[in-house]
């Protein structure tokens, strides 16, 4: 792993892509969510996730090191706490059975740690080393969305897809924004595991007009908050590029 990652960042992410979508659909697809398998390899692959960054010394390049220091200037990542609260719109979820739902849980929580580290981590940072900074936004938001076409395979139905890709890639937008202009990673993986945490106890049948209406809102939040970070915050430097943190030292030495 550490010789593909030192040879090609981009390569690397793509691996962690595949080895995530085709291990965990093929343990949902097989088990099922409510199962001991899937909690079992979410917790091997963020296990090794977490000890390659953290033995190679990545932890503040991948933005595990700190909340962020620039938390009011992000408005306190507040869109991303009215996202981790809309699955619980459609209600509760009348049974909850024991210990299914506790696996499905901790596979959630598990599902946020692994795909921000994969899509926002290894994916976006690898890109951002290139210089093209709207490339890698819209590549690692758009891949994000992408990624959610896998339910297909599990019996989901299309249109119910289609939306949920939507809402991926929207939702992908404002984390990798929120990544890259307040550099830390922990705010996004919190809001991930929220949503999908909060999936696990919402109601299955809800309104198809409720869920048009907030999957249109969320488009509205995400456009307006990326738009809003993009020209009202500062990048910090662990995200800048080679060219920006260039022109900075340019101005300092002035």
């Amino acid at each position: 792993m550490k010789k593909l990652y030192e040879k090609n960042e981009i390569s690397f992410a793509i691996l962690w892509i595949v080895i995530y979508i085709v291990g965990m659909g093929t343990l949902k697809n097989n088990f099922g969510l409510e199962s001991l398998w899937p909690m079992l390899g979410l917790i091997v692959i963020s296990g090794a996730m977490l000890l390659f960054v953290l033995k190679n010394g990545l932890a503040e390049k991948y933005g595990l090191t700190g909340w962020a220091k620039n938390s009011k200037a992000m408005l306190w990542f507040l869109p991303l706490w009215f996202i981790s609260c809309l699955n619980l719109l459609s209600g509760f979820r009348q049974d909850c059975p024991v210990p299914g739902v506790i696996y499905a849980a901790v596979s959630m929580a598990l599902v946020g740690f692994a795909e921000e580290m994969i899509f926002r981590g290894f994916l976006f940072k690898a890109m951002l080393k290139d210089g093209n900074v709207k490339a890698a936004i819209i590549v690692a938001s758009v891949a994000f969305g992408l990624g959610h076409i896998v339910n297909l395979f599990t019996g989901q139905d299309l249109t119910e897809t289609l939306y949920q890709v939507v809402f991926a890639a929207a939702v992908g937008f404002i984390f990798t924004f929120a990544f890259y202009k307040g550099g830390s990673l922990l705010p996004c993986i919190l809001a991930h595991s929220l949503v999908d945490v909060t999936s696990v106890f919402a109601a299955d049948e809800g309104s198809q007009t409720l869920d048009l209406i907030l999957h249109a809102l969320v488009v509205v939040v995400a456009a307006a908050y990326c738009f809003y970070l993009a020209k009202r915050v500062e990048t910090p430097a662990v995200n800048r590029t080679d060219r920006e943190q260039g022109l900075s030292s340019g101005r300092d030495r002035s």
